[in-house]
């Protein structure tokens, strides 16, 4: 897989970029965990996530948040991470510019700024949340979300207790317009420890293709 440089607010960042041959593929990217906490664009979870839109046929881009390993700058409390996931839609964006559909997925601390992102971006079309932190970081923002999406955790998660997601969730479920999909996976952490990886990515992979076929937002 391709590694890149692109340009960020503070300086280069590196990624992994991933395209596919068919030049009006859906777009995606992934957002790491706390750059604080040993989160970077090869964690477990942000890895599958890539890999599980590859295969559904999107050109997919992960990176490191500013500081981290290569990339420039240093850790911004998500101000400046958000200002670094806008940065890596506008190089993806120039790279697939007949891209009809795109995503953002964000694990953790990633899914905090993905769902900014979302607030920030109209041509994002869908977003998937893992593990959302909604015991850490004040979604509030997102009024109105802008578009449908997945928000997903395990029953077992002790970083980002089930009781906060739900909350978030019901707060969305309340908003005219989209559809906020909910999924738990029974049993699972917050880092979807084996075996639960591969039943959170096929609830992902399940919803995304659903998703695909339909036309709506």
């Amino acid at each position: 897989m391709p590694e890149v440089i692109f340009p960020g607010p503070e300086g280069r960042l590196e990624g992994r970029y991933h395209p596919q041959k068919d030049r009006d593929a859906p777009i995606a990217i992934v957002l790491h965990p706390h750059p604080q906490f040993g989160g970077t664009m090869n964690n477990k979870v942000v890895y599958n996530l890539h890999y599980a839109f590859y295969k559904m046929g999107f050109t997919v881009l992960r990176f490191n948040f500013r500081g981290v390993d290569r990339s420039q700058g240093e850790y911004d409390r998500g101000v400046g991470e958000l200002s670094d996931a806008a940065s890596a839609l506008d190089y993806l964006q120039s790279m697939n510019q007949n891209s009809k559909h795109c995503w953002v997925a964000g694990f953790s601390f990633g899914a905090w700024i993905g769902m900014q992102l979302l607030m920030r971006r109209p041509e994002i079309t869908g977003f998937v949340s893992v593990s959302p932190p909604a015991n850490m970081y004040d979604f509030s923002f997102l009024a109105p979300c802008p578009s449908s999406g997945l928000i997903i955790n395990g029953t077992n998660d002790r970083v980002a207790p089930p009781a906060d997601t739900r909350g978030l969730v019901n707060k969305l479920h309340e908003q005219k317009g989209i559809s906020i999909t909910h999924e738990e996976i029974d049993g699972s952490g917050h880092f979807f420890e084996d075996p639960h990886m591969d039943t959170m990515i096929g609830s992902v992979t399940g919803y995304v293709k659903r998703r695909l076929t339909e036309t709506t937002r």
